[in-house]
């Protein structure tokens, strides 16, 4: 299947993984602020699709926002050949033809490129060192886009969450408010994402013309056990949240323990990151039926 994009559409960004959490928030943000989009999703756009990549980037797009990705952390590990396939070989695909045409690549990788062992933030050079597939596999599309040199914006981010969507929070809220306790990890240590910050952010660099690798995340830091406490304070519900280590709540895949990003240099270009807190606030209060 070919895609076309209409004549009204040049000039504007394309969303590739539009149906997604962070695509959703991108395609609301782009709407209110008046920017054309073209929103890619299956079954119409598949971006292992050669012919479909480059007929989409040679229409005259002003920058591609990739947002789809493999992103079952456990599935991974049984499935190692397939999230590669798309995390990695389609990113590849798509990084080679953006360059041919002098297109900026926006793609979204994540803290989990890296090992988690370190004692202070990871600065956007340290290199990679993943500890489970899905990190492998994102760490292959992290070097296929630098490779390729043509103009881009890795953003790497964790945790996120949003209204909408399956994620952490909209997860906890159903949880707390259907039991009388649940045991949350708490050593493990990173920064929360609220999608629609990721958005926002992402077009001011845009803006910017910020070109490299970033880290984009909410401020501060938290363990998965006080966001979900946070998330239970901000939704009112009576149950008790529990600690619990990583080793008691064993899953297939590894998690790092410090996964903190190093927000300096993003925040050297469009300001201070606003606190995981208040962001989170802002999307408890718009939380959509769960």
């Amino acid at each position: 299947m070919s895609v076309s994009i209409k004549a009204d559409r040049l000039g504007s960004y394309a969303i590739i993984g539009a149906n997604g959490m962070l695509g959703r928030a991108l395609q609301e943000l782009l709407t209110r602020q008046g920017r054309p989009f073209s929103a890619l999703d299956l079954p119409d756009f598949d971006m292992t699709n050669r012919l479909q990549v480059e007929t989409m980037i040679s229409s005259g797009v002003s920058a591609v926002l990739n947002c789809a990705a493999y992103t079952n952390v456990d599935l991974a590990e049984e499935q190692e050949p397939a999230a590669t396939k798309l995390n990695g070989q389609a990113v590849e695909l798509l990084a080679m033809l953006c360059a041919k045409h002098g297109v900026p690549l926006v793609h979204y990788s994540t803290d989990y490129v890296f090992q988690g062992d370190a004692k202070e933030p990871y600065r956007v050079d340290q290199a990679h060192d993943p500890i489970n597939a899905y990190g492998r596999s994102k760490a292959v599309g992290e070097k296929a886009i630098w490779d390729a040199k043509g103009p881009h914006l890795v953003l790497r981010t964790s945790w996120l969450y949003a209204p909408w969507a399956n994620n952490f929070v909209r997860t906890i809220f159903k949880l707390s408010r259907d039991r009388e306790s649940i045991r949350v990890v708490s050593d493990q240590l990173g920064r929360p994402t609220s999608a629609e910050h990721l958005a926002r952010v992402t077009l001011q660099l845009l803006d910017k013309q910020a070109r490299g690798t970033l880290h984009v995340t909410d401020g501060g830091e938290c363990s998965w056990h006080e966001f979900a406490s946070e998330i239970v304070r901000l939704a009112g519900h009576k149950a008790r949240v529990d600690p619990c280590t990583a080793e008691e709540f064993a899953r297939p895949a590894k998690r790092p323990a410090y996964s903190v990003l190093d927000l300096g240099p993003t925040e050297a270009l469009v300001g201070p990151m606003p606190s995981w807190r208040d962001n989170l606030a802002d999307v408890m209060a718009r939380l959509e039926p769960v």
